[in-house]
């Protein structure tokens, strides 16, 4: 991994990190830890986001901002696409690693959006597997099921829903918001719940 594209790799787990703790609990060398990173290199990062009035050591300050920067910064996941008659079937019946992101996932949550397509993050060692898997029941292409790779920190905090992985909850409202459209008006809704049960728990 080239130095730009890991140091934007380490960026978004911090972030990831610090929008799944918002509230201060983790010390700045287990944010390195959980980060796989460095502690000085944590440590100059916070400091930048500390500038900009999003966080105060490990604790956010500005939810949605610090969403929004994220957003600024978030690498594009590597996609391919498929059709198949049950997506959802298809991940239950698999033992691959996975998490529902974008319709599915927001559908299992909050029931704003019409679940018109399945995108689940998958692990880059396992793409091969699941081509196979999908393509014994369903089609290559423009399609309703989305494979997305990128880094496997991805799923931090994913949980269980109703026997489906989905990924945190952050994560979920960055990836609708890159969505755009009427994913961008499901994720503010859900991004006001989560913001404000933080200011609660703070």
């Amino acid at each position: 991994m080239n130095t730009m594209k890991q140091r934007g790799t380490l960026r978004e787990r911090i972030i990831r990190i610090l929008l799944n703790e918002p509230i201060g609990k983790l010390t700045m060398y287990r944010v390195a830890k959980e980060a796989q990173s460095t502690f000085p290199w944590v440590h100059e990062f916070l400091q930048k986001l500390e500038a900009r009035g999003l966080v105060e050591k490990t604790t956010v300050k500005d939810y949605s901002g610090l969403i929004e920067y994220w957003l600024e910064v978030k690498t594009k996941p590597e996609k391919t696409e498929y059709m198949h008659k049950d997506p959802l079937s298809l991940l239950t019946r698999s033992r691959l690693q996975y998490a529902l992101t974008t319709y599915q996932a927001e559908n299992l949550i909050q029931r704003y959006l019409f679940p018109s397509r399945t995108d689940i993050y998958i692990r880059e060692e396992d793409k091969d597997q699941w081509h196979q898997l999908i393509t014994q029941e369903g089609l290559v292409g423009k399609g309703n099921l989305r494979l997305l790779i990128t880094d496997n920190h991805v799923f931090y905090h994913s949980y269980k829903q109703q026997g489906l992985c989905i990924v945190s909850l952050p994560q979920l409202i960055v990836d609708l918001l890159e969505e755009g459209g009427v994913c961008a008006e499901a994720a503010q809704k859900l991004l006001e719940k989560v913001a404000m049960n933080v200011v609660r728990t703070s």
